[in-house]
């Protein structure tokens, strides 16, 4: 699907999104409505909140074991085409959440369990029903940054030095699907991101920091799949690291989404924090 075949007109369609964590569902949901799509929503029992009960005409709630279930869903509502919209914390492979034969039999055919091996193989379950997972940023283009400065000030001299550290670290990380944003200070790696995600791997930077200024770089991974786990920042990630006294923020160009933009960018200019959308 590109955006020809997008309707201007209210209209239901063969479109289902799965609804993880955050404010990507939302946007994703009001912004396909703008485009004239009524999807079904699938959402997480995990991980969605429970506000979109409140904004979508047509949600379930399923828990993250319950494939089975959902693939029997999407065959009766006819879907043809899912978006996945929102983060699925990597940590709940540790949790205790009840998993059914389909779910258990996946990862047990996984040598590996980091991201890409765990959503695809959720791609492929999905896909071998004829169901298409379309570009997570479909709807959302607008929010992909283009190249360059992105608030009133750009990087200083040291903390531009720090990115272009920074990154060389974040795209080995990235390409071993380990996280993709690592904290710098003064040529030195404060905390790579893992699995506790990228405003964990800040606080932790700012503890063992104590209040030295830090960088932060967030990238894509090599061939970023655009379907799933694209890079995303918010106006949260902001707050928090005016706290944790993270004064720059690099990031990938037409890679990574920045939700609510205009207040993002306002409030980073207010605590006087830098970010820039790089070449990639």
């Amino acid at each position: 699907m590109n955006e020809s075949q997008i309707h201007r007109s209210p209209r239901r369609d063969h479109l289902a999104i799965i609804a993880g964590n955050g404010r990507f569902p939302f946007l994703v949901l009001e912004a396909a409505r703008e485009q004239g799509f009524l999807p079904l929503v699938v959402a997480i029992r995990e991980e969605a909140s429970p506000d979109l009960g409140r904004v979508a005409a047509n949600v379930h709630w399923l828990s993250l074991g319950e494939v089975a279930k959902l693939l029997d869903l999407l065959d009766a509502e006819g879907v043809d085409r899912i978006l996945l919209a929102g983060q699925v914390k990597h940590a709940q492979l540790f949790s205790s959440i009840p998993a059914d034969g389909l779910v258990t039999g996946a990862l047990g055919n996984l040598d590996r369990r980091n991201t890409d091996a765990l959503i695809g193989a959720f791609v492929r379950m999905i896909e071998s029903r004829g169901i298409q997972v379309v570009d997570s940023t479909l709807f959302l283009r607008p929010l992909l940054p283009g190249v360059g400065t992105l608030t009133a000030r750009g990087f200083d001299p040291d903390e531009a030095a720090d990115v272009a550290y920074g990154r060389e670290i974040a795209r080995q990380i990235a390409g071993l699907d380990i996280g993709q944003t690592v904290v710098v200070s003064n040529g030195a790696c404060v905390a790579v991101e893992a699995m506790e995600g990228t405003d964990s791997a800040i606080e932790r930077a700012a503890r063992l920091g104590n209040g030295r200024r830090l960088v932060v770089v967030k990238v894509s991974k090599p061939g970023q799949d655009m379907r799933f786990d694209v890079p995303v920042v918010g106006p949260a990630t902001i707050a928090l690291m005016d706290r944790a006294n993270a004064r720059a923020l690099a990031i990938d160009a037409g890679r990574t989404l920045l939700f609510e933009r205009p207040r993002l960018i306002e409030e980073a200019d207010r605590r006087n924090i830098a970010i820039a959308a790089l070449e990639v």
